[in-house]
């Protein structure tokens, strides 16, 4: 399940509108229907806007990048 898709699915369990929750979360119309539409560039505040509504909130991720050492890790040596 998607961000978008969650939120597409809480909105209509709480019988909002997308106009609705726009409104209530502080943030433009069009925001909810890139959100729902799963633009991949939306600002993260704004999308933690509209998960509090719902309890919840994105945080940061823990990223590396791929190494030669962590990609030779998972393979058997001879």
């Amino acid at each position: 399940m998607t961000i978008g898709d969650f939120v597409k699915k809480q909105r209509k369990l709480h019988g909002l509108t997308q106009a609705d929750l726009a409104s209530k979360a502080g943030v433009g119309l069009r925001f909810i229907r890139e959100l729902e539409q799963g633009k991949s560039t939306l600002r993260i505040d704004k999308v933690n806007q509209v998960l509090q509504l719902f309890g919840k909130t994105l945080g940061p991720v823990e990223w590396r990048p791929e190494t030669e050492d962590s990609v030779n890790n998972g393979e058997e040596k001879e």
